[in-house]
């Protein structure tokens, strides 16, 4: 099996993972309601998706 010949900076270690970043969701506007809501989801305050009202509230 593979071992390292030498151990690995915690610099190098560090710029291999500065892609790994948490970002926020992105919002959009109800179009019934104008609540933000996440994309492509039924709006949890009105129950509209698409222009049509798809759960009853």
């Amino acid at each position: 099996m593979a071992v390292p010949f030498r151990k690995v900076s915690k610099t190098r270690r560090d710029m291999r993972r500065t892609h790994y970043k948490v970002v926020a969701n992105g919002l959009v506007k109800c179009s019934n309601c104008g609540e933000m809501i996440r994309p492509h989801r039924v709006c949890p305050k009105c129950g509209f998706y698409k222009g049509e009202q798809v759960v009853s509230k």
